[in-house]
């Protein structure tokens, strides 16, 4: 890892622009390297991942890493994949679920840390503040936008939350498992079966 990449991410992961709005405190929450080949950016960590400072560490992360055929060895891997939410720190609990993700986060260092991770191949958009900032408002929902998948691939796919709490959806739009999951998969795999990555390549 060159020391300009641990520099930045040093300082990514000591900041505090947004302390005074956070329930808990402080405590950014992201993984990578400069070979990460696949980019995932979802909403804010949970309860869960802020105590264990792990990404995904919970049961919409067991999810995901189900819907991309990824064991945890893989997935915790930051040669492999790089992992950067819109918002760093534990926004706290709303009415129903947790707050958005705070967004001083994004326009502060998404591109900084875009542009030291050079080999980023696929890009995964979980959830509608990904969507909305990395694709504007093409469609008015996300189920439009998760719908229409095929206009983005192969280089980002828009993916729905994994959370317990999308059951519903995911039961009203079976479409998502039967038709963009397969696809998400094989691109995951050819993602990790490139040369540098190929050791680590899904079984």
């Amino acid at each position: 890892m060159n020391s300009e990449f641990e520099q930045l991410l040093m300082q990514a992961r000591a900041c505090r622009i947004c302390e005074a709005n956070l329930p808990l405190g402080p405590r950014p929450v992201l993984q990578m390297a400069p070979e990460a080949r696949i980019l995932i950016i979802g909403q804010a960590p949970g309860l869960k991942v802020h105590q264990t400072g792990i990404p995904w560490n919970d049961p919409s992360g067991d999810t995901l890493r189900r819907w991309l055929e990824l064991s945890r060895e893989q997935f915790y891997d930051p040669q492999l994949v790089a992992i950067m939410p819109m918002g760093f720190c534990y926004p706290g609990k709303g009415k129903s679920g947790d707050l958005p993700p705070r967004p001083e986060c994004a326009p502060a260092w998404h591109q900084q840390l875009l542009n030291v991770l050079p080999n980023i191949e696929l890009t995964l958009l979980i959830g509608q503040y990904a969507q909305r900032y990395y694709l504007g408002k093409r469609y008015k929902t996300l189920t439009e936008t998760v719908r229409n998948w095929q206009e983005f691939a192969p280089s980002q796919l828009p993916l729905p939350h994994p959370s317990p709490r999308n059951r519903y959806w995911l039961t009203k739009n079976p479409w998502f498992e039967a038709e963009e999951l397969p696809a998400l998969r094989e691109r995951v795999h050819q993602v990790l079966a490139t040369p540098s990555a190929q050791h680590q390549a899904p079984s």
